[in-house]
């Protein structure tokens, strides 16, 4: 269906620039990671910008699902968003998704947008000229979180975009001519960035991160035509500048050596201690950039220290999502030559899992993970971007969640459309997740290998034992704000006021039924005395089960059970 191109910046706007965005990222990330060289060549720049939109997109379709009345769209007046309503959610959903150097950066610049698009006043910023302010203001304030920003890259051609769009006559009021106006100046002048980075034009590419702008920038221009650009990079030979250019002369600058690991976190904290922090995390590394604020910030630098650069997250606020790659030797900044390509593995299992301590445990199992966060569920490209870091022609896929199977199941269709032959086994706990993988032998057919590993995921009961944030009603009555309530299979069973002595009653529930084996996952707010005091009630009361305990860390829950 053609795009029907809007006229001014209202919240329908960014909802279909979004879309539009993560289109065209989703088109050309497989040629993005490819040219990707610089800071890093780990060639990830595509798929980071791709989940980086991919968040902001879903933090905008929250906002309008949130207005919607039976399902139903809202007629225009009152009910419909307005557009600080979805700028400020694409602002936050990016911000809170970024990935990588280049995501971290793109979601200051669209945060910078959204500063000038929900900004108060009598004066609108939703036509041609506070698109003008919009993308200046960004450029300048993704400039500002870079600790120190380098020519030739994605701020380059930020810059240029605002250039070209503040050059147009100041009669020029639609937003359509200042697009296009913008959209152009950036393709220019990503066309010129290997004249400004020396490991760009080694490599024979353009920059990968202004690559990805441009595509986005792209995408406002159909917004508010309906027309897609001609010339788009890719299209006027600009990604690769070079003759003869292949995924793998992307190798790092052979001339220079730099930190073996990537730290990302969210970060609750003020300004002041934002500022610390940043004089903090210059001298350990590179590539430092933090972007956010209003309390929430988006930390990203490269260092050999990892442990430092989270300590010092400690010391500025709370950080969060904590997230660390180790750049392995031949794709990282410190690698010397070409990088040669990883052979396929058969198979693998790609796991989501609620907890660093489970995340752990998986993968000592050989499981690529996912870790999810309690209220922060991954979207779709994360679990595809996983199944990619797999590597592997087969992949079993775990979401171990019950309200990710529509999440998992786009996922494994984009995984198959990509290639890669892909089983969903539908386990609804990361208990169920834990008897699959028991099971999982790489060595035998696929299909039996799947087969084995739905069966014993099935015969596993699950539950878990939580607190109440809130009164609610229940299916085992009327539970208060605090009330400690052990859920069955998804549904609550038990209201208490005890952690120990609810997960006792729900076990013995579960051991009615039978069973040989539990498996108990503690987390963090677990009373300690509480695995002891199972552990003894499965050995006193039920003859020939056993018992296996773990720790979860951050899971959400207090404790997970399985009864297989």
């Amino acid at each position: 269906m053609a795009q029907v191109p809007q006229t001014f910046f209202d919240a329908l706007a960014v909802r279909t620039w979004c879309g539009l965005a993560l289109a065209a990222l989703g088109r050309a990330r497989e040629e993005i990671d490819a040219i990707n060289v610089y800071p890093v060549a780990d060639g990830d720049t595509g798929t980071n910008l791709y989940l980086t939109v991919e968040s902001a997109a879903a933090a905008v379709e929250a906002v309008f699902a949130a207005h919607e009345v039976d399902g139903h769209p809202p007629a225009a007046g009152p009910g419909k968003p307005s557009v600080a309503e979805a700028a400020r959610a694409m602002a936050h959903g990016a911000l809170i998704g970024a990935r990588g150097n280049s995501g971290t950066i793109l979601a200051q610049l669209l945060r910078g947008m959204a500063q000038v698009l929900a900004a108060d006043g009598e004066t609108p910023h939703t036509d041609g000229h506070g698109l003008r302010q919009a993308l200046r203001h960004a450029a300048e304030s993704a400039r500002q979180a870079v600790a120190h920003p380098v020519e030739g890259t994605v701020l380059t051609v930020a810059s240029a975009a605002a250039d070209a769009a503040e050059a147009l006559a100041a009669t020029v009021g639609d937003c359509g001519t200042v697009a296009r106006a913008a959209y152009r100046g950036a393709r220019d002048a990503l066309a010129t960035t290997p004249e400004q980075l020396a490991v760009l034009a080694r490599a024979g590419v353009v920059d990968a991160g202004g690559r990805g702008l441009v595509a986005v920038l792209g995408a406002l221009v159909e917004t508010f035509t309906g027309e897609t650009p001609g010339g788009v990079a890719a299209a006027d030979g600009h990604a690769r500048v070079a003759d003869g250019g292949g995924a793998e002369e992307c190798a790092a600058d052979p001339d220079r050596e730099g930190p073996a690991f990537e730290v990302i976190y969210l970060l609750e904290a003020d300004d002041a201690a934002v500022a610390r922090l940043r004089e903090r995390l210059d001298p350990l590394g590179d590539s430092l950039v933090v972007v956010g604020g209003d309390g929430l910030w988006n930390v990203h630098v490269h260092v050999d220290d990892a442990g430092a650069a989270v300590e010092a997250g400690v010391e500025a606020g709370r950080p969060y999502r904590i997230r660390i790659t180790h750049f392995g030797a031949g794709d990282v900044h410190t690698a010397r030559g070409e990088r040669a390509p990883r052979e396929r593995a058969q198979r693998a299992v790609v796991a989501v899992v609620p907890g660093e301590g489970l995340a752990g445990l998986y993968a000592e199992a050989g499981a690529t993970t996912v870790l999810a966060r309690p209220g922060e569920p991954p979207a779709s490209g994360e679990l595809v971007h996983a199944v990619r870091r797999a590597h592997a022609r087969e992949v079993v896929l775990l979401p171990n969640d019950a309200d990710l199977r529509h999440t998992a199941a786009a996922a494994a269709e984009q995984a198959r459309e990509e290639g890669v032959r892909v089983a969903l086994i539908p386990t609804r706990s990361a208990v169920q997740g834990i008897a699959a993988l028991a099971v999982h032998e790489p060595g035998r057919r696929f299909d039996e290998d799947v087969v084995s590993m739905t069966s014993a995921a099935g015969a596993t009961r699950y539950a878990e034992v939580t607190v109440a944030e809130r009164q609610s009603w229940t299916t085992a009555g009327i539970c208060q704000a605090g009330d400690v309530l052990g859920l069955i299979e998804g549904d609550v069973a038990v209201i208490g006021a005890d952690v120990t002595a609810t997960a006792g009653t729900v076990l013995d529930r579960m051991l009615a039924a039978g069973g040989e084996l539990v498996t108990i996952v503690l987390g963090d707010e677990a009373p300690d005395s509480v695995a002891e005091h199972l552990e003894n009630r499965v050995r006193e009361a039920y003859l020939a089960v056993d018992t296996v305990v773990y720790r979860g860390g951050r899971q959400g829950a207090l404790l997970l059970i399985g009864v297989e």
